[in-house]
């Protein structure tokens, strides 16, 4: 998989809490940023998957 630029216009103090975030665990805010997109992207594809095996099985 390669990597693409995503350039986002965010206002200075968002940017101080993300870097504020990111240095508390010793990441860059970029991959903090991406870390957490990845997160929630894996959360909510989880939950998908939960749902549909709750449908399958009829789990009330």
């Amino acid at each position: 998989m390669g990597s693409t630029v995503l350039s986002l216009r965010i206002d200075g103090e968002l940017l101080d809490r993300l870097r504020r975030h990111a240095a508390r665990r010793g990441m860059t805010v970029q991959d903090y940023v991406v870390r957490t997109l990845v997160r929630d992207d894996f959360d909510e594809r989880f939950q998908a998957a939960v749902d549909e095996t709750e449908k399958f099985y009829g789990v009330p």
